[in-house]
C-alpha cells in the first residue's frame, strides 16, 4: 500500500511539474507575441559638423578634429506599450574606425516614452586631437578637399524596459545610423543636413 500511495505522489508531482511548464511557457509565447512587433524606430532629423580639420593625413601620427551634432528621434510604435530608457550611449565612426564617444550624456538621458510617441534626442561629439589610421585620414583629407559629404556611421545603445501593465522586460537594442553630412565650404563654416535619414534597429 506505502508503495502504491508513493507511486501516486510521484505521479503528481510531475503532472503538476509539467503542468506549470506547459503554462510558463504559454505566458512566454504570449508575452513574445506581444513585445516582439514593437521593436523602437530611429531617424536622422537633423545633423551639422563642423570645426573639422585633418593634421599630417599621410603620416602614422594622423589626427583629426571635428564637432558633430546629431538630432536623432527614437519613436515608440506599440498600441499598448510605454518605454523606460534608462541608459543612452554613442559612437561616432568613420570607414569603420572609432572618432570618439559623445562628448556629454544624451539629452534627454534617460525618460519615459508612452506608445505611439516620438521623442528627440540630442547627441553631441567633439574631437580634438583624435588618433585615426593613416588610410582612414587619407580618405578623410580627401572628402574635405573635395567639399564632398562626410559619411559618417552613428552607434548608439540603448538600455530599454518596456512596460506592460505591472509587467516589464528588459532589452538592449543597437541603433545603428548612416549620416551623410556636407563638409563645411570655408574653414569655420557649418554642414548641416535635414534628411530624415531611417536607422537600422537590431535587438
Amino acid at each position: 500500500m506505502s508503495g502504491s500511495g508513493g507511486n501516486t505522489r510521484k505521479k503528481t508531482c510531475c503532472g503538476s511539474c509539467c503542468t506549470l511548464l506547459i503554462s510558463l511557457g504559454f505566458v512566454v509565447l504570449i508575452y513574445w507575441a506581444i513585445f516582439q512587433p514593437h521593436q523602437i524606430r530611429a531617424t536622422v532629423e537633423y545633423a551639422e559638423l563642423s570645426n573639422l580639420a585633418v593634421s599630417n593625413a599621410s603620416s602614422p601620427a594622423a589626427v583629426i578634429t571635428y564637432h558633430v551634432a546629431v538630432n536623432l528621434s527614437l519613436y515608440n510604435p506599440s498600441k499598448r506599450v510605454n518605454i523606460y530608457y534608462d541608459a543612452i550611449g554613442a559612437e561616432l565612426l568613420y570607414r569603420g574606425a572609432v572618432l570618439g564617444p559623445a562628448a556629454a550624456a544624451a539629452s534627454p538621458a534617460e525618460f519615459y516614452q508612452r506608445r505611439r510617441t516620438a521623442q528627440p534626442v540630442r547627441l553631441e561629439f567633439d574631437g580634438k586631437g583624435v588618433a585615426v589610421p593613416e588610410g582612414v585620414s587619407a580618405e578623410l583629407e580627401g572628402e574635405v578637399k573635395a567639399a564632398a559629404s562626410l559619411g559618417l556611421e552613428l552607434s548608439v545603445g540603448v538600455r530599454v524596459r518596456y512596460v506592460f501593465g505591472s509587467f516589464k522586460i528588459r532589452q538592449k537594442p543597437r541603433v545603428w545610423c548612416a549620416v551623410s553630412i556636407p563638409v563645411p565650404r570655408a574653414p569655420g563654416g557649418l554642414g548641416v543636413l535635414g534628411s530624415g535619414d531611417r536607422c537600422w534597429v537590431k535587438y
